[in-house]
């Protein structure tokens, strides 16, 4: 028999406000959510809204932070957003969950409520609302609704969004469309003829080569605008997670890029509202799928802007959260996926010195358990026997006005991408697990035990070394080398006291110190406090014994330490 509290302990948390985390929500569910979440927390939760999008839907933030331990801008603070492509819908039930899980375990799992009363956690649910909206709204597939939704003449023909994808076989969501073909490229399984599988391109033994009956002809759809091309110019057509100041690049050199950085309301109310808070120490950037951790950067020729100190600060965090999320790999985007210019993660990154990673949600080797991608065999099966065919359509034999006999069928919108509903709670829970880790390694400094040494009536040696007990550093060496933000500040000062000189000292244990040329009272630590290590600096001081003495350091990403003492010969 299982004693009662042991029971008990393992059940899941109580919260305050029901929501069931085995189904999607559309965006206005998740404003709902968020009020309700902030009514029910007024302690911990606040709700800003930061902006509007170009369909006049709220961008809004949520802040968690518990004012008894200090102002949200008083402590280091986690970035947590999701949704900047519409169709990438589980990203905001991720960012909710974290909100959700962290204010009901607050008070009652000590891990999270310490860190909760460190840490101020700022999450944005869904930077493209009115993406997510489409998908949810229109007849979409699973790639689809990537775009925001402001009107865009992607084929330069003079109107904007003439011709997107059309439901043709009318199951509500755009399916794949294979044309007739002679000479195809795919042909009907013959046990399964749902099942469209390539056929060999080697010849056969007579040297003839063997064809199939299909090609792709691409996303359901005809030509709406009559100028001979299907499905060229849908709603919106642009990216913008392409579109922020870090490495931007133009629309001929990076597709989807917009006219300039920042040029969509939502990316500029997101980057206004980030500027004004720099003690953003971590971010995370929820997307789906392929189950990664990447980081920048995003072009090879920034490969040197990620100095060994940082990228080891990236490893040891990515490292673990491979180990939290099953079949999950770290990346680096430009290296292991594809180039991308102007992305979100990278001008956190490299314009504003914060330690960033994309989670790409999902991967389709959590089907089989083993650290396999299924076959399109296992893929029908699973389909079959676990989704009950809830998420495909038949194929169905039509006539098109532009490709003759057509097959319509297929995938709908949730076949992929996504997790099945009841997956999505493990899901969002091991990568809220993930960011609660990350968050964890924001700085926490204190000081080592403070020496003090009379050197001779009147003129004292004091030496202050510093601790980060966690991985990130208070300054990356990216923030360091191109002067990002404020330094940190070390400061030694009192009513009876003169400093006379300062500087860091080159060894822990050594003699010499390297003294600043001004104002040795208020030192600039531009290198600030490395992650799982120390920093010693050394003070010249003027003085009588007895008096006080106030030590500081402070900086943007960190909660300041100060420690008062007198001076004293004393041990």
């Amino acid at each position: 028999m299982i004693p009662v509290a042991s029971a008990s302990a393992q059940q899941q948390l109580p919260g305050k406000v029901l929501i069931a985390w085995n189904r999607f929500y559309d965006y206005p569910d998740v404003l709902k959510m968020a009020n309700d979440l902030v009514t029910a927390y007024p302690n911990l939760l606040s709700l800003q809204e930061i902006g509007r999008t170009s369909q006049n839907r709220p961008l809004i933030v949520i802040t968690l932070n518990n004012p008894a331990t200090g102002a949200d801008t008083s402590k280091p603070a986690m970035w947590i957003d999701g949704n900047i492509h519409g169709n990438e819908i589980q990203a905001t039930e991720t960012v909710m969950y974290s909100v959700d899980y962290l204010c009901k375990a607050y008070g009652k799992v000590p891990a999270l409520t310490e860190l909760v009363d460190r840490c101020t956690f700022y999450f944005l649910p869904s930077v493209n609302p009115d993406g997510r909206a489409n998908w949810f709204n229109q007849q979409n597939s699973s790639h689809s609704s990537r775009t925001g939704m402001q009107p865009t003449d992607d084929d330069r023909d003079g109107v904007c969004d003439e011709d997107g994808p059309d439901d043709l076989d009318g199951d509500g969501s755009i399916g794949q469309m294979w044309r007739k073909d002679l000479q195809g490229s795919h042909r009907r399984n013959a046990r399964d003829p749902r099942i469209l599988e390539r056929v060999s391109t080697e010849l056969r033994p007579d040297g003839t080569m063997e064809y199939g009956e299909w090609s792709m002809a691409g996303s359901e759809g005809i030509d709406n605008d009559g100028d001979g091309r299907v499905n060229e110019d849908g709603p919106g057509g642009y990216d913008m997670n392409r579109n922020w100041p870090g490495d931007w690049q133009p629309d001929h050199v990076q597709n989807g890029a917009g006219d300039y950085p920042l040029c969509f309301p939502e990316t500029k109310a997101i980057s206004q509202w980030i500027l004004k808070h720099p003690n953003i120490a971590a971010g995370q950037s929820y997307h789906n799928a392929g189950g990664m951790i990447l980081r920048g950067p995003g072009a090879n020729y920034l490969e040197g802007e990620y100095v060994g100190a940082d990228r080891a600060t990236y490893d040891s965090i990515a490292n673990v959260g491979a180990e939290m999320l099953p079949f999950y790999r770290s990346m680096v985007i430009y290296q292991d996926l594809y180039t991308v210019h102007g992305g979100f993660v990278n001008w956190l990154a490299e314009s504003l010195g914060v330690i960033t990673f994309t989670n790409e949600l999902w991967t389709d080797k959590r089907i089989l358990q083993n650290g396999s991608d299924p076959s399109p065999e296992q893929m029908t099966r699973w389909r079959d026997r676990l989704l009950f065919g809830q998420t495909t359509t038949d194929w169905k034999e039509m006539q098109h006005p532009e490709f003759g006999t057509v097959l319509i069928g297929g995938g709908n919108k949730w076949s992929s991408r996504i997790p099945p509903p009841f997956m999505l709670e493990e899901e969002a829970h091991r990568n809220f697990a993930f960011t609660a880790f990350h968050a964890e390694q924001m700085p926490l400094l204190r000081f080592q035990p403070i020496l003090i040494k009379q050197m001779s009536d009147g003129l004292w040696m004091i030496t202050i070394e510093i601790a980060n007990d966690r991985r990130i550093p208070t300054r990356t060496v990216r923030a360091e080398k191109k002067h990002i933000g404020m330094p940190d500040r070390l400061t030694v000062d009192g009513p009876n006291i003169t400093v006379v000189s300062a500087g860091p000292m080159p060894q822990r244990l050594g003699t010499t110190f390297e003294p600043v040329r001004f104002n040795p009272q208020e030192l600039a630590v531009e290198g600030g406090i490395t992650g799982l290590s120390t920093e010693t600096f050394r003070f010249i001081v003027q003085g009588k014994a007895g008096a006080a003495v106030r030590v500081k350091y402070s900086g943007e990403k960190f909660r300041d330490i100060e420690e008062s003492f007198t001076l004293s010969a004393k041990p």
